[in-house]
C-alpha cells in the first residue's frame, strides 16, 4: 500500500500539537463535540439542499453489511416451471415407456410392482435395478429400511421418483446409480424422503465407484416440489462423476460430515429451487466441482464450520469452502448465503474467474488466518485466482476475523465492477487486486478495520458509480494503488477516507478535494449556497484523511466543506447523502478542487488540522 510521506505525517502532527496547545477552541475527538464555534467561510446556520445526481434511490440498505445474518430456511420458494422444449434436462420433454415402483420395508423385503421383465432384484431390503432396454424407464420409490439401498445399472437415461422414501445404508451408499446416462431424480410434490449412508463404505468394491450417500456417475437432474433430506457420514452427500443440477420447485437439504455436500466432477447448475448444505467435516466443500458452478435462480444457503489441514496435493493448508469451483463460478439470479466459521474458511472460492451478473449474495466467514513455517490458509469472502466481474445484483460481504489475509473480495488479477452494490467489510483490505481494478458504475462500500478500503496492486480506475472506501487509521488509505502505478478518477461519486492519503494522477477527469476530518463528522459539500452531498465521517477504526470527488466538482473552483451539520431527508448510502437538506454547522472551511490529489491533506475540517497543505482546503 502506497503509505504517507512521512514529512507530511510529522508535519500533521506538528500541526496537531499546536492547534491543541495554542488554541482555546478544541475539538473533543471522545465526545465528538466542538467546544465553541469556529470561524465560518459562509452563513452556518443556513440550510441547503443536496443534489440527488451522484446517488439514485434504491441504493442498498443502510449499514447493513454489518448486521445481516445467515442461517438455513427450508420453506419453500414460490417459482415457475418455465420447460424449455429444448433442454434435455427438463424431465418434461421425456417419454418413459414404464414404470417399476419399489416399496422398501421395516417388516420385510422390499416388493416390486410393474416389473414384467425381471429388472429388478431384491435381497431383503437391497435392491438393484438391471436395465438393458432401449426405452427410459421410471422408478418409483417409497417406503423406509434402516438396512438397505437402491442401485441402478442402465445403459439409458432414466427417471427416479422419491415418493416418500426412506433408506438408511450403514454399509454405503443409500442410492448407487451407476449408470452414465443423464437420471432426473423427481421428487414427488409433497412428499418428504430421507436418505442416509453408513460411517464406512463395506459395500464398496474395487471394480465400482461408491463416492457418496447420494451418488451417480452420470448426470443427476433434480426436480419436483417435494423434499429430500440427505445425511451423508462418510462421503459427500450428493455427487455424480458428470454434473449436477437442480431445478425450480426443489427443496434439498445435505448434511455432510465427512465430504463435501454437493459435488459434480464437470459442473453443479443451480436453475432454481431451495438448496440447504451443512459442512462441519475438515476442509470440506459446500459445493464442489472440477469444472463450473452456475447458480440462476432459487435460494442455496451453505454452511462450514470445520477446521483446516494440509493438502499434500498442492503442499498447502486447506479449508473449507462454501462453493468451489477449479473453472468459472457465474451468478446469474437467484439468492446465495455463505457462511464458514472455521479457520481460514471461505465463501466462495473459483480457481480461475468469478462473474456476478445479477441475484442476491451474502457471505460471512468468521475465522482466522492459519500460518506457520510450512504454509499457510487465510479467509476470505469471494476470491478468484482470475478476474472477478460484477455486472449486477446485490452482494454483501462480511469478514468477522481479524489478521493479514482476512479480505473480502480478492483477486489474484483483475476487478471489474460494471453495475450493482458490492458492499464489503473486513479486517484486511475489503477489496484487493493483484492486478488493475476498474470501477465503471453500481454502488461500492468497502470497509477494512485494519488496511485498506481498496487496494489495487497496480492501476486503480474509477470510472463511475458511487464509491465509499474507508481504510484504517495510520498510514491505511480509503483507496489505494501500488508503488509504480496510479490511481484515476474519471467520473462517479467517490468518498475515500483513511490514515493515509493515496495520490490521484493528474491525468483524472473529475476533480477531487482532500481534507483531514475528525471521526463521526457529518460534513456537507457545497457550492456556494448548494449543497452537493453529504458525508458522515466512520465513529471508530479509521483514519482522517478525507478524498472527495463528484461530478459537480470543476478543476480550480472553490467550494465550501460544513462540519456539524444536520440533515433532513435525502438519499442515503453507508454515511453518503445526497437530496437532503443540509441545515446549520459548527465549523466552515473552503476548498479548492483539483484534478490531482497529493498523498498530504490540505486545511483541517471538524476538529481536523488547521493550516493548509498542497492539494486541499484553506481555513
Amino acid at each position: 500500500m502506497k503509505k504517507m510521506n512521512q514529512f507530511w505525517m510529522a508535519l500533521m502532527l506538528l500541526f496537531a500539537i499546536v492547534a491543541c496547545t495554542a488554541e482555546s477552541d478544541s475539538w473533543d475527538n471522545g465526545s465528538s463535540t466542538y467546544n465553541s464555534s469556529a470561524t465560518s467561510s459562509d452563513d452556518d446556520n443556513s440550510a441547503s439542499t443536496a443534489t440527488a445526481d451522484d446517488v439514485a434511490s434504491g441504493a442498498s440498505s443502510e449499514g447493513d453489511v454489518t448486521s445481516f445474518t445467515i442461517a438455513f430456511n427450508k420453506n419453500a420458494i414460490s417459482e415457475a416451471v418455465n420447460v424449455d422444449t429444448a433442454d434435455d434436462d427438463y424431465v418434461e420433454n421425456t417419454t418413459f415407456a414404464k414404470t417399476i415402483t419399489i416399496t422398501f420395508s421395516t417388516q420385510g423385503d422390499a416388493t416390486v410392482s410393474g416389473d414384467d421383465e425381471g429388472i429388478v432384484s431384491v435381497n431383503g431390503n437391497d435392491v438393484i435395478a438391471n436395465y438393458t432396454g432401449s426405452d427410459a424407464v421410471r422408478y418409483v420409490l417409497t417406503g423406509t429400511t434402516t438396512d438397505g439401498f437402491f442401485k441402478l445399472y442402465s445403459s439409458k437415461k432414466q427417471a427416479i421418483v422419491l415418493n416418500g422414501v426412506n433408506i438408511t445404508n450403514p454399509d454405503g451408499a443409500a442410492i448407487n446409480n451407476q449408470s452414465k446416462k443423464r437420471t432426473f431424480i423427481v421428487i414427488n410434490d409433497g412428499s418428504k424422503n430421507y436418505l442416509t449412508d453408513g460411517t464406512n463404505y463395506n459395500d464398496a468394491t474395487d471394480t465400482e465407484d461408491m463416492k457418496a450417500c447420494f451418488f451417480s456417475e452420470g448426470q443427476l437432474v433434480f426436480s419436483g416440489s417435494g423434499y429430500l433430506e440427505v445425511d451423508a457420514n462418510c462421503k459427500a452427500g450428493i455427487r455424480s462423476d458428470d454434473y449436477v443440477r437442480t431445478m425450480p420447485r426443489t427443496n434439498i437439504y445435505v448434511d455432510a460430515s465427512a465430504g463435501n455436500g454437493i459435488r459434480g466432477n464437470d459442473a453443479v447448475i443451480i436453475t432454481g429451487g431451495v438448496i440447504n448444505v451443512n459442512i462441519t467435516g475438515t476442509a470440506d466443500k459446500g459445493i464442489s466441482t472440477d469444472g463450473y458452478v452456475e447458480i440462476g435462480g432459487g435460494r442455496t444457503t451453505i454452511i462450514t464450520s470445520g477446521g483446516y489441514e494440509w493438502d499434500d496435493d498442492d503442499s498447502d493448508y486447506s479449508a473449507c469452502s462454501g462453493i468451489k469451483a477449479d473453472s468459472l463460478i457465474t451468478v446469474n439470479g437467484g439468492e446465495l448465503n455463505v457462511k464458514s466459521t472455521g479457520t481460514g474458511g471461505k465463501g466462495l472460492n473459483s480457481d480461475k474467474q468469478i462473474v456476478i451478473n445479477d441475484g442476491t449474495i451474502r457471505v460471512i466467514t468468521t475465522g482466522k488466518r492459519q500460518k506457520d513455517s510450512k504454509g499457510s490458509v487465510s479467509p476470505k469472502g469471494i476470491k478468484a485466482d482470475g478476474n472477478i466481474t460484477i455486472n449486477g445484483g446485490q452482494t454483501q460481504i462480511r469478514l468477522e476475523g481479524t489478521g493479514d489475509g482476512t479480505e473480502a473480495l480478492e483477486s489474484k488479477s483483475e476487478i471489474h465492477i460494471e453495475a450493482g452494490t458490492l458492499e464489503c467489510y473486513s479486517y484486511d483490505d475489503a477489496i484487493n487486486s493483484k492486478g488493475n481494478l476498474y470501477i465503471d458504475g453500481g454502488y461500492v462500500y468497502a470497509r477494512a478495520t485494519g488496511n485498506d478500503g481498496i487496494d489495487a496492486n497496480k492501476n486503480l480506475y474509477i470510472n463511475g458509480g458511487v464509491v465509499i472506501a474507508e481504510g484504517a487509521a495510520g498510514a491505511e488509505c480509503g483507496i489505494d494503488a501500488a508503488e509504480g502505478y496510479s490511481a484515476y478518477i474519471n467520473g462517479g461519486t467517490v468518498i475515500a477516507v483513511g490514515g493515509g492519503m493515496q495520490e490521484i494522477s493528474s491525468s483524472s477527469k473529475q476533480a477531487s478535494i482532500a481534507v483531514s476530518a475528525s471521526l463521526g463528522t457529518t460534513i456537507g459539500l457545497l457550492s456556494g449556497s448548494t449543497a452537493i452531498l453529504a458525508y458522515t465521517t466512520p465513529s471508530s477504526n479509521s483514519g482522517t484523511a478525507l478524498m472527495i470527488s463528484s461530478p459537480s466538482l470543476k478543476s480550480g473552483s472553490s467550494y465550501t466543506l460544513r462540519a456539524g451539520c444536520t440533515l433532513t431527508g435525502g438519499t442515503s448510502f453507508y454515511g453518503l447523502t445526497t437530496g437532503c437538506t443540509v441545515g446549520s454547522g459548527s465549523q466552515s472551511v473552503d476548498v479548492t478542487a483539483s484534478t490531482a490529489v497529493s498523498g498530504s491533506m490540505g486545511g483541517g475540517i471538524g476538529g481536523g488540522m488547521p493550516g493548509g497543505m498542497p492539494g486541499g482546503g484553506r481555513w
